[in-house]
């Protein structure tokens, strides 16, 4: 059960709309690497981690995925908002503006839908915590590259707190990691369920 406030986790204001931005940025929330692949990620994975308290951190940040998908909406909603057809057409925005006029719709930079097939949730924790760690990273990447294109400075402080935040998750991932290796030993390496692994007996 989620409590839902009615506040950005950071407040996006953004004063001169700009499609070109929105085509880039577009990409952290339906791309291969943005948030809402991670929200989903983590919230998934949460069910088979063998301790409660990796189980509650990834519920934590996949919760907080949700509040950047959020964020990320409201920057893409701030940047195509009040658009003339020239300025969309000037900007390269007219392929989006036939599908989806200026709707917030998850897709990659380079026009591809959001799918789950971006996203692993394996059962084995140590295989699902690695996932997560390169997960951050790479949205960390994609967040750097973002900034390397982008010169306005309200568009620029909001992508700076969300490519924070995947720092502070990725050093998260690794405490998990190694609490979680703590935990197991030779006998339930693989997870929790070692008779995965046992040759069957014959009756």
């Amino acid at each position: 059960m989620w409590k839902y406030e009615k506040t950005l986790q950071y407040p996006v204001n953004i004063k001169q709309p700009n499609a070109a931005l929105a085509k880039v940025i577009i990409t952290q929330l339906g791309g291969p690497d943005g948030e809402l692949g991670a929200a989903m990620r983590y919230l998934s994975q949460r069910y088979s981690m063998p301790c409660r308290e990796v189980q509650g951190m990834l519920t934590d940040i996949g919760t907080e995925e949700l509040a950047h998908i959020e964020m990320v909406s409201a920057i893409l909603y701030q940047l195509t908002r009040d658009l003339s057809i020239e300025e969309i057409k000037e900007s390269g925005f007219d392929a989006y503006f036939v599908d989806h006029t200026t709707g917030i719709y998850p897709q990659a930079a380079s026009g591809t839908p959001f799918s789950a097939a971006t996203i692993q949730s394996t059962g084995d924790p140590l295989a699902d915590l690695h996932e997560d760690l390169a997960a951050e990273q790479k949205a960390r990447l994609t967040y750097d590259n973002i900034l390397r294109l982008v010169d306005d400075p309200d568009v620029r402080d909001s992508i700076k707190f969300l490519r924070e935040r995947e720092i502070v998750h990725f050093q998260r991932f690794g405490e998990s990691l190694r609490q979680v290796q703590e935990k197991l030993d030779s006998k339930n390496f693989y997870a929790f369920n070692p008779a995965f692994d046992k040759p069957k007996t014959k009756r």
